[in-house]
């Protein structure tokens, strides 16, 4: 592990050495779930213990090729490669379903910036403004922002978005399977009306003022997250000695982490753990892409029957963070802080009062 200049973002333990337990996350592979019932019952038993110890894991066998995996890549650099009038056209402030390009620290995470700019996608569909009476997440949904410079990103990341979608649906199958839960139990709350999200992600160095946040610390509110991250490393998340470690980077595996949703659905059995991103020195740029497989906006999660629920720990209680049981206003939440500047612009009336 690392020493970052910032104190705030030290890995070390307490005695002034890296745990070697946290040196690497554990390592799941799901093509084991094909190789007999030996393997997938070891498989089922990894999966269990790194979901409700850590809520992290590193996933390899998911079947993404090499080939797929460079398409969106080489479109993605291609992105930010593109002049800044270009990508500043497609700036999220002009979109009230927060899709869009979003400059480097103009997202905001614990109320403080973040480091980056990216680019926001989501499934392609139609304005849904809500009707009267209507959850206002319905603002969640609608149409991308796309460069007119550079055409094959909307087929790449479209493309990927599905791909990806298919490895989560797997994968969390899986892991229902893994406590003792029905595979399919929430199968109903996904299919063609989901909401899967997809961030294009560059941190372009540090920041010069010392911060070194990247992303600030926090959970993500969906189910699954999937995230492909380059060499550069700087991804952290919080261990069960309460300090953040280093997540070095494993060639062809995703990043995956358990989402708020999953927390609420086992009473907080499986963990939704905080993690951040610590900006890359210098002038070292860093790339990664994370997928949230996200159900329906209108879904509302029912608790999940399994055999470890009389003893679970209950939900994590934190005032300045309430999770919804209905999918869109965890989302909305979410969105309405992050980015300041769109939700000042489209949706004043949902903004508490100062």
């Amino acid at each position: 592990m690392t020493t970052n200049t910032s104190s705030t973002y030290s890995t070390h333990a307490s005695n002034g050495r890296p745990s070697p337990s946290y040196r690497q996350l554990p390592i799941i592979d799901l093509s084991a779930a094909d190789r007999g019932p030996r393997a997938r019952a070891l498989l089922h038993a990894q999966l269990h213990s790194a979901a409700h110890d850590v809520g992290f894991f590193q996933l390899t066998g998911h079947g993404v090729t090499e080939a797929e995996t460079g398409a969106l890549l080489r479109a993605m650099h291609r992105f930010f490669a593109l002049p800044e009038a270009d990508r500043l056209a497609l700036d999220n402030t002009g979109s009230p379903h927060f899709r869009g390009y979003t400059r480097t620290g103009d997202e905001r995470t614990g109320g403080s910036r973040d480091w980056r700019d990216q680019l926001d996608i989501g499934a392609e569909r139609p304005a849904r403004p809500p009707r009267p009476g209507e959850p206002a997440y319905w603002w969640l949904q609608g149409p991308n922002q796309w460069p007119a410079a550079l055409p094959e990103l909307r087929t790449a990341a479209l493309t990927w978005m599905e791909r990806l979608s298919e490895v989560a649906a797997r994968l969390l199958r899986e892991l229902l399977t893994a406590i003792g839960a029905p595979a399919g139990f929430y199968d109903p709350v996904f299919g063609e009306h989901a909401h899967p999200h997809l961030k294009l992600v560059r941190y372009p160095g540090s920041s010069g003022d010392g911060s070194g946040q990247g992303v600030g610390a926090h959970k993500d509110y969906g189910f699954l997250t999937l995230l492909l991250q380059d060499r550069v490393g700087g991804l952290q998340v919080q261990r069960e000695d309460g300090l953040f470690h280093d997540v070095p980077p494993l060639p062809g595996a995703f990043v995956v982490n358990l989402g708020e949703l999953l927390e609420v659905a086992t009473n907080g059995y499986l963990l939704a753990t905080n993690h951040r991103v610590v900006s890359p020195a210098g002038a070292t740029e860093r790339f990664s892409v994370p997928f949230f497989y996200n159900p329906r906006l209108d879904a509302r999660i029912e608790p999940l029957p399994f055999p470890h629920a009389s003893g679970a720990p209950g939900v994590t209680d934190d005032p300045s963070n309430p999770l919804f049981a209905e999918y869109g206003f965890n989302e909305l939440k979410g969105k309405l802080r992050a980015h300041p500047l769109a939700a000042a612009r489209h949706h004043a009336e949902l903004l508490a009062p100062a």
